[in-house]
């Protein structure tokens, strides 16, 4: 675990764009010191070097959405006031870390314990990813995920919740914009807040410095959050009357592209039994999201980590569903895992490749990922700010 000067050589190596001639990464305490070629390396260097032979080196991978707090075993939402597991959370962010994920936003909670895992991962005391965490989402009276503390009947309210994690130094901030699944008598399709409410929660918290992210599964929201200036769509479900994805609009996208929105779709491992059954919701996403990236929508992977049966720790298997649900090739998946996540989560300049300067986030898989997506579940070793956290 200590931080040292480590080179690795005989390498494939992946950058988070494309497959460098280099062969050798240099690191040297957090940070890479140098992408290079094993023949520039000196006689001493050489002689201390690791030949991983017939692996690949990529950045470390991003899940742009998930819920640290919440257990995937559990079938049900927490109570109101219940607080989570703080052991559980640790070995959840291990687990997430040693699969090669070195970077998670959280979008949710309702006592702040992410944040108290996420700086104790900073200070080197827990293993785990990069944490970005937005605290309690703010959520109308009774609306979606009304458990953890951030209803709001009004504009002053949300301004108020917002103010409350402002206070426990997040990092985002997190609005439902409609309701959800995962919350009892609350509808997907259903907005919970008009776009002048909306408008005037970004701008609040944009004041502060601070992104929001907007959890949207009906039409009417995600439009309604696009207008109102949210960073980021999370799910973007496009649900209409007749179900999920049956309400895409083009004009929304268009829109989109003009505000500079990202999406992040949540497409998890478990999806896979959906295309398995090819069922009509899988064709009707899979079209929108083909003709959102067609426009140039940019997508970061994400999972809704810890919903019930989807695991913080299986974003690498579920890069392979990702990559069929939204017909990508693997290197477009795994940019929106690495360089293009990064991109959306405002650490362009720190992480998401392999450069450089950059922090020391690196997976070490057996094979190439590019050919073949499932090797990345397959990790030889993994650093994560420099930090050894699996090898061998």
């Amino acid at each position: 675990m200590n931080a040292q000067r480590t080179i690795l050589t005989d390498l494939r190596i992946w950058d988070g764009d494309t497959t460098l001639d280099a062969d050798t990464l240099i690191l040297n305490g957090p940070a890479i010191e140098a992408v290079c070629s094993g023949t520039a390396l000196s006689p001493a260097e050489a002689g201390t070097a690791r030949s991983l032979a017939g692996t690949t080196a990529l950045p470390g991978l991003m899940d742009a959405h998930v819920h640290m707090v919440l257990d995937p075993n559990r079938s049900s939402p927490p109570a109101a006031g219940e607080t989570g597991d703080p052991a559980a959370m640790r070995e959840r962010a291990a687990m997430m870390v040693t699969a090669g994920i070195t970077t998670a936003r959280d979008l949710g909670g309702g006592g702040w314990l992410e944040i108290e895992l996420r700086n104790a991962i900073a200070r080197g005391e827990a293993p785990g990813p990069r944490l970005l965490c937005a605290g309690q989402p703010v959520t109308c009276l009774q609306g979606h995920c009304h458990f953890w503390g951030g209803e709001a009947a009004d504009v002053s309210a949300a301004k108020a919740v917002i103010d409350r994690q402002i206070a426990h130094d997040v990092d985002l901030i997190k609005i439902m914009a409609t309701g959800g699944r995962f919350t009892r008598g609350s509808k997907p399709l259903a907005p919970q807040f008009e776009t002048r409410a909306l408008r005037a929660m970004v701008d609040h918290a944009r004041v502060h410095g601070l992104a929001v992210a907007a959890h949207c599964h009906g039409t009417p929201g995600i439009d309604a959050a696009v207008r109102a200036g949210v960073h980021s769509i999370e799910h973007c479900s496009w649900v209409g009357e007749e179900g999920w994805a049956s309400d895409y609009q083009e004009a929304v996208v268009m829109r989109m592209l003009e505000q500079g929105t990202w999406v992040s779709p949540t497409i998890n491992a478990g999806w896979r039994r959906m295309l398995k059954g090819a069922t009509p919701t899988i064709s009707r996403m899979r079209a929108a999201l083909v003709n959102m990236r067609s426009h140039g929508v940019p997508l970061m992977a994400s999972t809704d980590a810890g919903i019930p049966g989807v695991f913080h720790h299986q974003l690498p298997e579920a890069l392979a569903v990702f990559a069929e649900v939204a017909a990508m090739s693997a290197e477009e998946v795994l940019r929106s895992a690495t360089s293009e996540a990064a991109r959306g989560l405002g650490l362009e300049r720190h992480t998401g490749r392999l450069r450089p300067g950059f922090d020391a986030d690196v997976l070490i898989v057996a094979g190439d990922p590019v050919t073949d997506l499932t090797v990345l579940t397959q990790p030889v070793a993994v650093w994560a700010r420099g930090r050894c956290v699996r090898e061998g």
